[in-house]
C-alpha cells in the first residue's frame, strides 16, 4: 500500500513540476507594465524581462531613477515617471502605455511601487499618516490598475500586485499591514471579476527583503521624527528612553531577517507573468513559507504570544 502511495505522490510531482515549466511564447510581442522601477523588486524585473526579449514600460517615482535604468538597458525598455499616489499622474502614464501597445493590449502589469513610512505604534499616528500609506500602497495600487485594465483585457493577459506575509498577519501597529490586508482582498475580488475574461490575477506575498522598504536608517528616521512630534503624555506613556531601548533590538531583528538575495521575489514575478500556468499565490522567501504564513493560521493567543516576545514594552509596563 505504501508503495503506491509513494508512486502516486512521485507522479504528481512530476506532473506539477512538468506544468509548472510550461512558459509562454513570442514574448518579444508582449508589453509589461511595472510601477516602483527606481530600486528594489521593480528595478530588477525591469532589467530581467528587458534581457528576456519582452518590452518592458518601467514607471519610476524620481526622473533620476529612469534615467539610470534606461541607461543599463535595451531600447525596448522604455521609462516614464508615475506618483501612484496622484490621479492626474496615474492618467498620464496610461495614455502612455496605451500609445506604446497599440492594438496589441498590455500583457502584464506588476503594482510593485509601495513604502513603508509613515511607520510607528498606533498612537503615534494620525489619520493624516494612515492615508500618506493607503495612498500609495492600496488606493494608488487600485486606481493603476483600473487605468490599464481594458488593455489588459484586450490581451488576455496577466495582473501581479505585490502584497506582502504582512497582508496575512498584522505585526505591527500603522498602516502597512493594513495596506496589505486590502491589496490580498482586492486581489481576490479582481482574480475572480476577471476570470471570464483570461485575465490572470497573481499575488506576490514577499517575507523580509533588503530593499527599501526595510531599510533601517529609513524607517529610524522617520521614527526619530514622529517622537519629537508626540503630545508630552504620549512620551511619557512610553518612557524617554524608548527609542533608546528599542532601536538596537529592532536593527538586530531586521539584519537578522532582511534577505538580501532579491531574485527570489523576481523569480516569482517572472513566473507570474511567462509560465502558462501561474501559481495563484507566491510566498517568496523562507521567513514567509516557514514562520509567517504557518503562524497567521495559528489561533490568535498564539500567534499574540510570539508577536510579543521581542518587543519592547512601554515603560508603564516594564517591572
Amino acid at each position: 500500500m505504501l508503495q503506491y502511495l509513494f508512486v502516486g505522490v512521485l507522479l504528481y510531482v512530476l506532473y506539477y513540476r512538468y506544468r509548472d515549466s510550461k512558459r509562454i511564447k513570442n514574448v518579444s510581442d508582449k508589453y509589461v507594465y511595472i510601477t516602483g522601477c527606481d530600486s528594489g523588486f521593480g528595478n530588477l524585473l525591469a532589467k530581467h524581462l528587458d534581457q528576456q526579449g519582452f518590452h518592458v514600460l518601467a514607471a519610476c517615482f524620481t526622473e533620476k531613477g529612469a534615467e539610470e535604468l534606461k541607461n543599463c538597458a535595451s531600447s525596448r525598455l522604455k521609462t516614464l515617471q508615475l506618483d501612484v499616489a496622484n490621479s492626474e499622474s496615474i492618467n498620464k502614464a496610461a495614455e502612455f502605455v496605451k500609445s506604446e501597445v497599440k492594438g496589441k493590449g498590455l500583457w502584464g502589469l506588476v503594482n510593485n511601487a509601495g513604502i513603508s513610512i509613515p511607520s510607528g505604534p498606533s498612537d503615534w499616528l494620525t489619520i493624516e499618516d494612515h492615508k500618506v500609506m493607503l495612498n500609495v500602497n492600496l488606493i494608488g495600487l487600485i486606481e493603476v490598475t483600473l487605468s490599464v485594465l481594458p488593455l489588459i483585457k484586450r490581451a488576455r493577459g496577466r495582473i501581479v500586485n505585490v502584497a506582502s506575509v504582512f497582508g496575512k498577519i498584522s505585526s505591527v501597529g500603522g498602516s502597512y499591514c493594513i495596506s496589505k490586508f486590502g491589496v490580498e482582498a482586492f486581489n481576490d475580488g479582481l482574480r475572480r471579476d476577471l476570470s471570464p475574461f483570461g485575465v490572470k490575477v497573481l499575488c506576490i506575498e514577499p517575507g523580509f527583503f533588503k530593499t527599501n522598504i526595510t531599510n533601517f536608517d529609513i524607517i529610524t528616521e522617520d521614527l526619530k521624527r514622529r517622537w519629537l512630534t508626540l503630545p508630552e503624555d504620549v512620551k511619557e506613556d512610553y518612557g524617554a528612553d524608548y527609542l533608546v531601548r528599542m532601536l538596537p533590538k529592532f536593527k538586530e531583528r531586521v539584519q537578522q531577517l532582511a534577505d538580501p538575495d532579491l531574485m527570489k521575489v523576481v523569480w516569482c514575478m517572472n513566473h507570474a507573468l511567462t509560465s502558462v500556468h501561474p501559481r495563484t499565490r507566491y510566498s517568496a522567501g523562507l521567513d514567509s513559507k516557514l514562520f509567517w504564513i504557518p503562524l497567521s493560521y495559528m489561533p490568535t493567543v498564539i500567534s499574540d504570544f510570539v508577536l510579543s516576545c521581542d518587543k519592547v514594552m512601554p515603560a508603564k509596563h516594564v517591572s
